[in-house]
């Protein structure tokens, strides 16, 4: 069982729920922001999703990492706690820079197993 190193103090930006997983017009985050507003999140109450995603960092399993120019990425699986209380299973990944100790959200989607 491995977890993200650092989830506990793992970063979410504003502009990333916003303007990106929450956003219905962004090119690659609308079929993601359709997906997650179906659970009940909303982006004027982002901070509830962004905590839901460092719960996640924090109770999920790192399934795969890879080393990139930037730092390392680890995809993280596991529940989501949603405001429905449905609660699917997702992926997030998440990349810790090089010379930098806390993870930052990079994406989240929904798990297909």
């Amino acid at each position: 069982m491995t977890k993200l190193p650092n989830a506990h103090r793992a970063e979410v930006a504003r502009s990333k729920v916003v303007d990106y997983l929450l956003s219905t017009w962004h090119p690659r985050g609308a079929a993601k922001a359709r997906f997650f507003l179906r659970f009940g999140f909303d982006s004027d109450r982002w901070i509830e999703f962004a905590n839901a995603l460092k719960q996640h960092a924090v109770s999920g399993e790192v399934t795969s990492t890879v080393e990139t120019a930037h730092g390392i990425c680890y995809q993280v699986d596991g529940v989501i706690e949603t405001p429905d209380g449905r609660n699917p299973q997702i992926s997030t990944v998440w990349q810790i820079d090089w010379g930098y100790e806390n993870p930052r959200i990079l994406t989240a989607y929904p798990l297909d197993r």
